[in-house]
């Protein structure tokens, strides 16, 4: 069905939405890119039209976007969301460098033919997606947790004229800050990035959401290297750092600033609690 769902012309979306949306697995392999084949996980609501909103959702550390998919299932049916989740795996993207940070840099520290960069395969899924499903959305929205925050806020400042009209990246463990004095990966010397690049991104609609429970400085999964710890001691305090530093750059370059920080009270390291906050201002 999912063929169907494909190429059905908007007049009989929702009927084939629907039964899209029930088959066995509900995912599908896109190709339309020159990297590596990715399994996209989705869903369409019962109700969705033509008109719903689109959503992208980007996994964690565990590429198990099975999971995430899971997680936010319910939220896009009750919201009345497309939800779009796709699968960066360890084999086709490995480490950090090949998911985290884009894969913009290979092993040797060159700089990636931007067409793999991982970064660069949203767009293109949305616009395969959204013209087989006859969608009339011409923008998206992303929201990252963890891993996949790492992503979703690299993504913005290496894509600024993505088709977002709203940004969550939440409980990320650590940043890339904009900051020309400091060696990417934690800031933007010798990153191909600048303070002007980025510019437009300030004056997108953005929200760093914490969890203000996210407080363990010996997390398993956290980093601790010198450069990281100089952004915080966990999760939560990184966040404000990273949102402090944007707030900071708009103001020295007499730019829009139109982020916001969002405070998740009692949520911890989690996807679940996050995506309970994050679902409402996405289907916004």
């Amino acid at each position: 069905m999912l063929v169907l769902l494909l190429t059905t012309p908007a007049s009989s979306f929702k009927a084939e939405a629907n039964a899209a949306s029930n088959q066995a697995k509900p995912y599908y392999v896109f190709t339309g890119w020159e990297g590596p084949t990715t399994r996209v996980w989705f869903h369409v609501p019962s109700n969705a039209t033509a008109d719903s909103p689109i959503v992208f959702v980007m996994h964690g550390v565990g590429r198990d976007a099975d999971r995430y998919y899971a997680e936010w299932r319910d939220y896009a049916e009750n919201y009345n969301f497309v939800l779009l989740v796709p699968e960066f795996s360890q084999t086709h993207f490995p480490k950090a460098a090949g998911y985290n940070l884009g894969n913009v840099f290979d092993k040797e520290g060159s700089v990636n033919d931007e067409k793999v960069w991982s970064f660069s395969a949203i767009d293109l899924i949305f616009d395969e997606f959204k013209q087989r499903m006859a969608s009339n959305r011409t923008h998206y929205r992303l929201y990252g947790h963890s891993a996949g925050a790492q992503f979703v806020h690299r993504f913005m400042f290496y894509k600024p004229k993505a088709r977002t009209e709203l940004i969550i990246t939440a409980n990320a463990g650590w940043y890339t800050m904009p900051d020309e004095a400091t060696d990417f990966p934690y800031g933007f010397k010798a990153s191909g990035l600048s303070e002007q690049s980025i510019a437009p991104v300030l004056n997108k609609k953005v929200i760093v959401m914490l969890g203000d429970k996210d407080i363990d400085p010996n997390h398993r999964s956290l980093r601790r290297t010198p450069e990281a710890m100089a952004q915080g001691p966990h999760r939560f305090a990184r966040g404000q750092t990273f949102f402090s530093q944007a707030q900071g750059l708009a103001s020295r370059l007499n730019s829009p600033f139109e982020w916001e920080q969002v405070i998740v009270p009692g949520a911890e390291h989690s996807n679940a609690q996050m995506a309970a906050a994050a679902a409402p201002l996405l289907a916004k």
